[in-house]
């Protein structure tokens, strides 16, 4: 990857198809949302080349003519080399067929789209003597293949979408785990791309005596990419057994888990909720790392709250399983809060996005509450219109004390409403227990006599039943 110059970024150009199905609203969203990704990532995005298509063109994702255009960005031919013909079936020859004919009306070629949709549009970059562009990101993603195409056309690195994630999460991984289970998802992405060097066809002589086919250079990497998965998922598969065990020993406690799109201000919410100090940045993915904490002030017995990592649409399915015990922490939470940034258009398909990954890993049951954050940027018919679309929404902002204090109220609430009142006998040969009924239930009242003390308590049926088991041992 290009090394990040604090003073002059590298350059980036964004390139995206417009397909059928997705209007211009939603193509623009998701364009924007990937040039935030390669900010993130330490690029500057100096243009974008976009094609309304009825798919992606089989050879280099995009036509001849918006090829050309790509490559006054990035210095390059513009033309993919014909000495490495790509294979292609009858129905992809076919898919390229049906949209080179749309483009002929209009959709593709060397000419813009009436309407614009097919436009370059960029700051500069094609003026004589200008930097160019070092990384070409695709909003799609791709076949290795039509990566290859696209860089000897360009002269540029080229990303899909998920090797843009893949490499943000690479960068802020920070704990052991997180570190383990990113770069699982990179090798997995990175081993269909892997291509012959040099001689090619050179093999590894193999067999008794040296006889035998035996591997080529590059079956001889992916083996080696094979084998170093499957040893970083046994040490990932350890330290998720001490994460299992440490959630165990949470079991019964009350937790709260905030989940939402990335950057939707969850880490924001933590920390004031908690008063602890989570990082809070406002870039895609600042957080990885699940992290839990109390509620402050302090509420007995404790509220945990844990801030886990954003989703974001298109999220490459091996992150989403290599993240899965870090998503636990939804999975076995009392309450789920959906925070979502409402003061972004598109934060409706956002929330989608997030239920759906939850509905993946069976997290959709548990209890949950939706939370429209970031309401202090919008104005108050907007507020008044989120209130009539969400009447069971709670609106407000991370950085208003006050709302912040209400929702701190609310999740005490729906606490309260699974708890019910007992009464704890504490034999005075089990005093040692007094703190575990402290930590686990809210002490009314207080008697001893001669058997030990009676203490009348509040707790939920759950952490009852554990302590009634404790005592009883």
């Amino acid at each position: 990857m290009t090394t990040i110059n604090q003073d002059e970024r590298p350059l980036a150009v964004l390139v995206g198809v417009q397909l059928p199905g997705i209007d211009d609203v939603e193509h623009a969203a998701d364009l924007a949302e990937l040039g935030r990704l390669v900010h993130t990532l330490g690029f500057e995005v100096i243009g974008t080349v976009s094609q309304r298509r009825g798919a992606l063109a089989a050879a280099a994702v995009l036509g001849e003519g918006k090829l050309r255009e790509l490559a006054e960005l990035t210095g390059g031919s513009g033309v993919v080399p014909s000495g490495a013909p790509e294979r292609k079936n009858k129905a992809r020859a076919r898919r390229l067929a049906e949209s080179e004919e749309e483009g002929a009306l209009g959709g593709d070629g060397d000419d813009a789209d009436e309407d614009g949709a097919a436009a370059a549009e960029w700051g500069g970059a094609g003026h004589a003597g200008a930097r160019r562009a070092t990384i070409v990101a695709v909003d799609h993603d791709i076949t290795p293949s039509q990566a290859r195409n696209l860089e000897r056309a360009t002269g540029a690195q080229v990303l899909d979408r998920a090797g843009v994630i893949i490499e943000i999460f690479h960068r802020h991984a920070r704990s052991r785990e997180a570190k383990l289970e990113v770069e699982i998802a990179r090798l997995n992405y990175v081993a269909p791309r892997l291509r012959e060097t040099g001689g090619g066809g050179d093999r590894q002589r193999g067999g008794i005596g040296g006889k035998g086919a035996g591997e080529s250079a590059l079956e001889l990497d992916r083996r080696k990419i094979r084998d170093r998965i499957a040893e970083l998922k046994h040490e990932l598969a350890a330290i998720q057994r001490e994460q299992s065990t440490r959630r165990a020993l949470r079991q019964g406690q009350r937790r709260v888990a905030l989940v939402g799109y990335t950057n939707a201000g969850k880490s924001s919410l933590m920390r004031a909720l908690t008063g602890s100090e989570v990082l809070v940045a406002d870039k895609l993915f600042a957080t990885l790392d699940t992290t839990v904490r109390a509620i402050h002030p302090e509420v007995r017995p404790r509220i945990l709250v844990s801030d886990t990592v954003g989703f974001i649409k298109k999220l490459p399915h091996d992150l989403v399983a290599s993240f899965r015990s870090t998503l636990d922490e939804a999975l076995e939470a009392s309450l789920l809060l959906y925070v979502a940034d409402a003061s972004d258009p598109t934060f409706r398909d956002q929330l989608g996005v997030t239920r759906s990954v939850l509905s993946e890993i069976g997290a959709s049951e548990v209890p949950s509450r939706l939370l429209l954050n970031k309401v202090d940027r919008l104005s108050e018919d907007d507020r008044d219109a989120l209130r009539l679309e969400f009447p069971e929404a709670t609106l407000l902002s991370a950085r208003v004390p006050a709302d912040v204090a209400a929702l701190r109220e609310e999740i005490i609430a729906f606490f309260e409403a699974s708890m019910v009142e007992a009464e704890i006998l504490l034999p005075y040969a089990k005093q040692s227990l007094i703190g575990e009924i402290y930590e686990n239930a809210r002490v009314l009242s207080e008697e001893y006599d001669d058997a030990g003390g009676r203490l009348a308590v509040r707790a939920h049926p759950a952490a009852l039943d554990r302590l009634r088991s404790l005592l009883a041992r």
